[in-house]
Parts: C-alpha cells; sequence; structure tokens
C-alpha cells in the first residue's frame, strides 16, 4: 500500500524532508516558476520508473533534467555557443534546452528514452533551486499531474491529480508563470522550437540572431515534453476559437474569456485576462481550466487569443487539449 501523501508549506525541516526523499527513491512534488514538477532522481532508473508509473506516461516520452545552474547541467549536456547564449539570457528561468548528452552522463536512459540528448533545464523558482542544490543530483521532473491531463499550477491540484501515488509534495503557492518551460532543441544546426512556452520564439530568435523553426507534432518517438498530439486535457470537450455562444454541439458551456471577446450567451464565464495581457493568461490558463472542468458544464469554450508572444504557448496547449482522445471523467 502506498504511504499517505504529505503536502508541507516551505520550511528548512520540509526541503530537508523532501531532500532525502528524492535521495531514497521516492517522488516528491514541487513548484517551479512554471508548473508544479514530480521530481525523482534521474540517476536512479527505479525512481524514474516511478514517475511513469505515478503518470500513467507513456515510456517514449522523455523527461527534463533539473540543474541549480549552468556548470551542473554542462556535466550532463554539450553546451555550444547558441546554448551558452540562451542560458546566459534566460537561466534561471522557463527555458529547456535540448543538447547533446555527455558520454559520461549518469542520467539514466529511461530519463531520455533511450535518446543522444538530454533536455536541461536550470528553473527560477527559490524553492527549487533550494531543493535542487540540497538533493545534489539531477532530478527529473515532469509536471506533476496524470500524462495528458491539465497541469497543476497549485499543490491542491497535484494532490487532485496523483494522491497517494506520490509521497510528498512542497506547497509553494500558485506558480507565477502558468504554462511549462519552452523547448528548444539545438542538436543540429537548425534551432528548433519542440514546445512554445514561457519564454516566447521571438525572445529566442532575438537572441541567436537566427529563424527559429516550429517543430511539428510527433506521437511516435518526441525529443521532448508537450508533443503528443492530445496533452493538457480536460475531461469536457474543448471548443477553439469560440466568437460565439454554441449550445448546439455540447450544450452548455463554460467560456474562458481573452480581451475584448464576446461574452453573451454562454453559462458561465472565467477570464484569463479582462485587458488582453497573454502573460496573465498564461498565469491563470490551467487554473482556469480546472476551474471551468466541472459536471454542471457540458464543454469549454475558448475565446480568440493572437498568436503572438505568450499567445502562441497558450493556443499550442488548447490546440492540444481539444484534440481527439480517449474519454474520461470531469472532475
Amino acid at each position: 500500500m502506498s504511504p499517505a501523501l504529505t503536502i508541507r508549506p516551505y520550511s528548512e525541516g520540509a526541503l530537508s524532508q523532501a531532500a532525502a526523499k528524492l535521495r531514497a527513491g521516492e517522488l516528491v512534488a514541487f513548484p517551479t516558476e512554471t508548473v508544479y514538477g514530480l521530481g525523482a532522481d534521474a540517476t536512479n532508473a527505479d525512481a524514474v520508473a516511478g514517475i511513469y508509473a505515478a503518470k500513467q506516461r507513456p515510456s517514449f516520452n522523455p523527461l527534463i533534467s533539473h540543474f541549480p545552474d549552468r556548470d551542473a547541467a554542462a556535466k550532463h549536456a554539450v553546451f555550444d555557443a547558441r546554448a551558452d547564449k540562451l542560458a546566459n539570457a534566460f537561466w534561471p528561468g522557463a527555458l529547456t534546452l535540448v543538447l547533446p548528452r555527455q558520454p559520461d552522463s549518469n542520467v539514466c536512459e529511461l530519463v531520455t528514452a533511450g535518446l543522444p540528448s538530454i533536455a536541461v533545464r536550470v528553473p527560477a523558482h527559490p524553492m527549487a533551486r533550494d531543493l535542487l542544490r540540497a538533493v545534489a543530483r539531477p532530478i527529473a521532473a515532469p509536471s506533476a499531474n496524470r500524462s495528458g491531463r491539465i497541469s497543476p499550477t497549485t499543490a491542491g491540484h497535484v494532490a487532485h491529480s496523483l494522491g497517494n501515488a506520490i509521497s510528498m509534495i512542497l506547497d509553494g503557492g500558485p506558480c507565477g508563470v502558468g504554462l511549462e518551460s519552452t523547448v528548444i532543441d539545438l542538436t543540429t544546426d537548425r534551432v528548433v522550437m519542440l514546445r512554445p512556452g514561457g519564454i516566447t520564439k521571438e525572445q529566442v530568435g532575438e537572441i541567436l540572431g537566427c529563424e527559429v523553426i516550429m517543430a511539428e507534432t510527433d506521437d511516435t518517438a518526441p525529443k521532448s515534453p508537450g508533443m503528443l498530439t492530445s496533452h493538457y486535457a480536460p475531461g469536457l470537450p474543448v471548443r477553439l476559437d469560440a466568437k460565439t455562444a454554441d449550445t448546439s454541439k455540447y450544450g452548455n458551456e463554460v467560456l474562458l474569456a481573452f480581451g475584448d471577446c464576446n461574452t453573451k450567451g454562454f453559462d458561465a464565464v472565467l477570464w484569463l485576462s479582462k485587458n488582453g495581457d497573454d502573460r496573465e493568461a498564461a498565469a491563470n490558463l490551467f487554473a482556469k481550466l480546472h476551474e471551468a472542468d466541472q459536471k454542471r458544464f457540458d464543454g469549454i469554450a475558448i475565446a480568440p487569443i493572437p498568436d503572438t508572444g505568450l499567445g502562441l504557448a497558450i493556443n499550442d496547449r488548447m490546440k492540444r487539449a481539444a484534440a481527439p482522445r480517449a474519454p474520461h471523467p470531469s472532475v
């Protein structure tokens, strides 16, 4: 039988307990500036297998390894001039780099899904960095939720999704960015955005002075999390680019509203941003999806959001949330 889940707000004692659990091969959820991560010792294959089991995640989908700083990441990933430029500009922060793996890296093959590359990130959240320093090992940490479901931005979201499948949650309050990290592939001469996120395509292109190519969806051998067709999915069906209410398709809909949109005729309205602020909308996105995913509604409508800045990442998440998927009960 799994032990009862422990949820502890930040303290030196809680941090020490979480670090000890991770070193012992247990799973601990912790906050980052993007979403809550489900952490395991990336050098311990049994611990990493526990992530896949708890999330019910396909093993061909690689994980991101987290480090307290660039030098720690460079022990496991090969940095070129482009990687150093991006790390200097955005780390610590919401950017993941997919780089060639160092030959002597002891990160287990299950983390990298057998690929010759490794995804590395230095998070900005002070609690996450304190934890990484205390553990002193690479920590594999996908989002702390069942695979394919809505990502968690509070400790409550984690507990609701994973429950006693994990050992402990470090509660750091709501996440500030609210979208997963941007993932940039630098394993070839091209600069490829595998997943849009908290750092925009325009920001990456400005730092590197080159074109940033958007990757296609990959359901068979993705190089990064967030590339599967169906992902971030609530229990209710999702309708995109909703300019008017439409009860003919799903019945009563709740609208996730943005900016100067039409809210008439919807059963309820939840605002991502009344001012049309893409950063505010990103921070609110997953929390509002959780709030909308209720049995009293028949569907979730998403107001139009411009496909620029963080809007690119928001629309990416919503397209995957609306993709065909196996049904699962709403909350």
